[in-house]
């Protein structure tokens, strides 16, 4: 995977969700799809924004249905 926001996304679905096969973890699916609940999507987000070093309000995330669409808003975001 060659977008850093992306491969970002997936290193940390993956470690918090170890039992989810890594081809799995596309843009069109949903963290919901993939076996997060609420409190894991949360991590995931903040694990992830640490990651890439960027701070996003939370309310950007209201539309965000996707990985796709969160790896959008991060984008947004990245220096």
């Amino acid at each position: 995977m060659s977008d850093p926001i992306l491969a970002a996304i997936r290193r940390n679905v993956l470690e918090l969700l170890p039992d989810v096969e890594p081809e799995l973890v596309t843009e069109d699916r949903s963290l919901t799809d993939l076996g997060c609940n609420s409190i894991d999507r949360a991590e995931v987000v903040s694990m992830t924004m640490e990651d890439l070093g960027v701070s996003v309000p939370v309310r950007e995330f209201a539309d965000v249905h996707d990985i796709g669409a969160l790896a959008a808003v991060l984008r947004k975001h990245a220096p």
